[in-house]
């Protein structure tokens, strides 16, 4: 396999700047996504890492090789495309092996890899099947596998899993993750689904507007959002407004209503932060607790808009620091009626002030 490296990738469309000077490595076996909303650049660029697209700035390496004008038939890549892009007249078998066929592999040799690939993806006795006699998690299934047969250096996917319901994607993307680590291929995976990005990933880049805001782990990226930004795009997240009334060691801010906020921020960073300026800060809805004490700080008088039930937590929609919140509580929680006054509590060990970019 190859480790695959962009520097200074930049790609436009007439005006528009798709992606914008994209720089980042991907290791060897990794399993990296792309993730961001629609049209943030995620799937340009990976059409770029394939040679779908050449870009107007930067190079793409896989290993030491410069492959930005190589073209997608000789970067030995193997695609996922999101609508599957199943040939109807051709078998299972056929749709499969039709890439081990055009490299011109011998009759015997492409059955037994055809085979070999069907068993790894679970589709064992369906070769004579036609894509329209398959679920969608099947055709999914036969997409992947027809990729990796050719046994590429790396393994593209945009976008795999849009087309299937809830209960499949989970089931899917487990596979996806099963069979990447057997086969120890760098991967990189698109998708605007941050559950799914979070689950699956060794890394990720978040991506805006065509610029990357954030790489790290899926616990970097949770957990210390870089900018407002990730922070509001990575799962849920109350973003408070204030102004910084001490930097010296910990960190604190006094809200417009006039509540003390004391949290951190990452290490490393306290030095953009100066008292009497603008400053942001991020709670996580699992972190904010119901309390009956009265600390000096993080106290917030809240009241309940409305209650959302999900089994292992109650959802609670409250006013509170100016702004709509969300709250996890209990789910066994007597306080989710509408109306009612309550008071919140967050440690500052889970209040994370955001740089000012």
């Amino acid at each position: 396999m190859v480790t695959v490296s962009l520097r200074g990738v930049t790609k436009r469309f007439n005006d528009v700047i798709a992606v914008n000077d994209a720089r980042f490595d991907i290791a060897d076996g990794e399993l990296f996504t792309l993730l961001g909303p629609s049209g943030c650049g995620k799937t340009t660029l990976l059409r770029c890492i394939a040679g779908f697209y050449i870009p107007e700035e930067g190079t793409i390496l896989f290993d030491d090789l410069d492959v930005t004008n190589v073209p997608p038939n000789l970067r030995e890549t193997g695609m996922v495309f999101q609508n599957y892009a199943l040939w109807p007249h051709m078998s299972v078998f056929d749709n499969i092996g039709y890439g081990l066929k055009i490299r011109k592999m011998h009759k015997d040799a492409v059955e037994d890899k055809v085979l070999e690939i069907l068993d790894l993806v679970q589709l064992t006795g369906l070769a004579e099947r036609y894509p329209y006699q398959l679920s969608g998690g099947q055709q999914q299934r036969v997409a992947l596998a027809r990729a990796l047969v050719i046994e590429p250096k790396v393994l593209l996917l945009d976008e795999p899993l849009s087309n299937l319901d809830a209960k499949l994607r989970i089931e899917m993307r487990n596979e996806i993750s099963r069979i990447q680590k057997r086969l120890d291929i760098t991967t990189i995976y698109v998708t605007h689904d941050q559950e799914e990005a979070l689950a699956i990933s060794d890394r990720l880049a978040v991506i805006d507007n065509g610029v990357v805001q954030q790489i790290g782990t899926p616990h970097e990226i949770y957990s210390l959002p870089r900018n407002l930004f990730v922070a509001d795009f990575i799962g849920e997240c109350n973003i408070i407004k204030g102004t910084v009334t001490s930097a010296d060691g910990a960190l604190e801010m006094k809200t417009e209503e006039g509540y003390l906020l004391r949290g951190f921020a990452e290490k490393g960073s306290t030095e953009e932060y100066a008292v009497g300026e603008t400053a942001y800060v991020a709670m996580r809805p699992e972190n904010i607790r119901l309390t009956n004490k009265t600390p000096e700080s993080n106290v917030i008088p809240a009241r309940v808009r409305y209650s959302q039930y999900f089994g292992k937590v109650t959802r609670l929609f409250v006013d509170g620091l100016g702004t709509h919140m969300k709250v996890d509580a209990d789910p066994g929680a007597a306080m989710g009626v509408e109306g009612t006054d309550i008071e919140l509590y967050v440690e500052p060990s889970a209040v994370l002030f955001l740089p000012r970019a």
